[in-house]
């Protein structure tokens, strides 16, 4: 006996048909932007915890390419202070044509303060892991530039080998307001960063 489908049923699997054949970029528009996520206060410990500055360098951090992290330089500068009179260890990255004397004044490393040379992942190929196990650190707050790039991706690499992650989301710009969020929206929602991270802002950390 031949089965035959009724004719609802046989439109309504044309119509699934047609929505799941679309692709993102067909769909582009018809995208909602996610709902603001939840800023938490945070107490962190500072025999536990290190500061990350990632590419704060005049190449990455300029008027003309990124002006949000030159606006972000000052509350970044004033954090770090705060950070070495409590006494968080400080590192630093640089991108490839980076050097100690490349990063930019308000925030520039002592001469105690490593300094580590890679692309997006600061982890990889590094020694970061090794300078932050031997200072016995358990969790970094992370800043840098850009959002998408150094924060996103260092972060991404600290969760994955086991660090908790602090993302003051006032010091990782980016070159527009959509790359931010979208980056933001990655670390708090992403299998590799959402159960080790809380997101705040630098005014909102306070340090033991």
């Amino acid at each position: 006996m031949r089965l035959r489908i009724p004719t609802v049923a046989l439109a309504l699997m044309v119509v699934v048909q047609a929505v799941t054949a679309a692709n993102i970029i067909e769909l582009w528009e018809q995208v909602p932007a996610p709902a603001v996520p939840k800023l938490s206060p945070v107490t962190v410990k500072a025999g536990e915890t290190a500061l990350l500055l990632l590419d704060i360098e005049e190449a990455t951090c300029n008027q003309e390419g990124r002006p949000r992290c030159v606006e972000a330089v000052p509350a970044m500068a004033k954090f770090l202070e705060r950070a070495r009179t409590a006494g968080l260890p400080v590192f630093y990255s640089n991108t490839g044509r980076g050097s100690r004397a490349t990063m930019l004044p308000p925030v520039a490393p002592r001469d105690d303060e490593p300094i580590v040379k890679a692309s997006v992942n600061k982890f990889f190929g590094t020694k970061l892991d090794d300078y932050l196990k031997a200072k016995n650190i358990k969790t970094v707050i992370v800043c840098g530039t850009s959002a998408s790039g150094a924060a996103l991706h260092t972060a991404t690499g600290a969760a994955q080998i086991g660090y908790k992650l602090v993302l003051p989301v006032d010091c990782v710009p980016g070159a527009s307001l959509y790359e931010e969020q979208a980056s933001v929206w990655s670390l708090l929602n992403g299998p590799g960063t959402s159960r080790a991270i809380t997101a705040t802002t630098l005014g909102a950390i306070k340090i033991e």
